[in-house]
């Protein structure tokens, strides 16, 4: 039992460990080579720093899966069928002289999934070791955010401070680090103050980092947690359709107030250069899948400009690669929104992975490319939830020692009219 103690112990430590270097270490080790603090040393960082822990990581979860085969569940197998089938189509593909740079970052975007995946298995966010650490690498966040924000937009290379500005990441780098902490930490912030204080500090801080992606994705995640935990769902869902209602009755004023920004062409997408180049590649896209609508046409794009939703991974892995990954996260948030989300007693995993896979497939319809390393997180997340619903159910009957009883029943039951003090 002790050996299992520690290994356990083992597990978390990891995968937390990795996933504050991936998440708040990229946006700080960014931050620093911003501000010209700091060379750099780890290149991009994200890719150097994934290759670095997914050995332990892929280690000690074939070590669990050893130990505790009921660890391994059917979420699990189906994920690493999926990657598998991913890789071999990006195999048979190089051999055929597809885009070696493509080739390359399909390679790189499974180890994202995978590392993301291992991180989620393995991490108990629940613990107060990393709701503290996640929630005060928010604030140092945000701190840096509000601090270097110029005209009311954070993005470090027009200071020209930068030792190596052709490695400094975008705002969505910046941003999926704090999006990715901020689910992570808030599911088991039970306190709804703590939850009230990390959305009024996400709002402006995802606001003034410039990605739309993330900040709809955080916005979106609000009444979908406070929806769970609260007790009254009806009332709760009232307040929210009101915040709305008073939201676009007061928009004009409200659009005074704030800084302008690229978030603010969300009003307006018609307007925005960006969404209208994101439009171009999907109809790109799908002409491909009309041509090739059976197998898809890989890396058939130059590098980049590939459709920003899911619908690349049909050009890529073909019709069975894009119905594979739309079940992977269709088919568990049905059964979870069918049984898990009006439960009587609230579960920090269930509402971590229902959380994920909305997001995931609010982005994936929206703005992301089919190896967004979500789907990793999110299967882990819902693997998570599903094995220690399925422990929980089924747990050993307890085999310590019996609790003490009295050598005479009448000590243990008092007589009418005698005293119970």
């Amino acid at each position: 039992m002790k050996a299992r103690r520690r290994l356990s112990w083992s597990d978390h430590s990891v995968g937390m460990l990795a996933f504050l270097a991936l998440f708040p270490g990229f946006f700080f080790y960014h931050s620093l080579l911003g501000l010209g603090m700091t060379g750099a040393f780890l290149g991009g960082f994200f890719a150097p720093v994934s290759v670095l822990v997914v050995g332990p990581l892929c280690f000690l979860y074939a070590y669990r899966v050893r130990r505790e085969p009921g660890h391994l569940t059917r979420a699990d197998v189906l994920f690493f069928i999926y990657v598998a089938y991913f890789l071999c189509v990006v195999a048979v593909n190089a051999a055929a002289g597809a885009n070696p740079v493509i080739v390359g970052n399909h390679i790189l975007g499974a180890l994202f999934i995978l590392n993301m995946f291992f991180i989620f298995r393995l991490t108990d966010f629940a613990r107060s070791d990393f709701r503290f650490l996640a929630i005060a690498s928010l604030i140092g966040m945000s701190a840096i955010v509000f601090a270097f924000s110029v005209d009311g937009s954070f993005y470090l290379a027009p200071l020209g401070t930068s030792k190596n500005p052709e490695s400094l990441a975008t705002y969505q780098g910046f941003s999926r680090s704090y999006l990715v902490t901020f689910v992570a930490a808030v599911p088991f912030c039970k306190a709804r103050s703590l939850r009230l204080f990390l959305y009024c500090l996400a709002a402006p801080t995802l606001f003034v980092n410039t990605a739309r992606s993330e900040f709809v994705a955080m916005l979106f995640l609000i009444p979908i947690i406070e929806l769970y935990y609260s007790k009254n769902k009806l009332l709760m869902l009232g307040i929210f359709i009101f915040m709305l209602v008073a939201f676009f009755s007061y928009l004009d004023q409200l659009l005074t107030i704030l800084p302008h920004n690229r978030i603010l062409e969300l009003l307006d997408l018609s307007q925005s250069t960006s969404a209208n180049k994101r439009h171009h590649l999907t109809m790109y896209a799908v002409n491909t899948i009309g041509n090739f609508p059976v197998f898809g046409d890989y890396a058939s794009y130059t590098p980049g400009f590939y459709s920003h939703n899911v619908l690349s991974a049909w050009v890529d892995t073909g019709l069975f690669g894009f119905v594979f990954v739309l079940a992977l996260l269709i088919l568990p948030a049905m059964q979870m929104l069918v049984k898990g989300y009006v439960a009587p007693v609230a579960n920090g995993n269930f509402i971590l992975a229902f959380s994920l896979v909305c997001i995931t497939l609010l982005l994936l319809a929206t703005a992301h490319y089919f190896t967004d390393m979500l789907i990793g997180a999110t299967l882990g997340a819902y693997s998570t939830y599903r094995y220690g619903r399925k422990n929980a159910t089924h747990r050993p009957p307890y085999l310590g020692a019996p609790a003490p009883r009295h050598q005479d029943l009448r000590q243990a039951v008092p007589q009418a009219g005698r005293s119970r003090v």
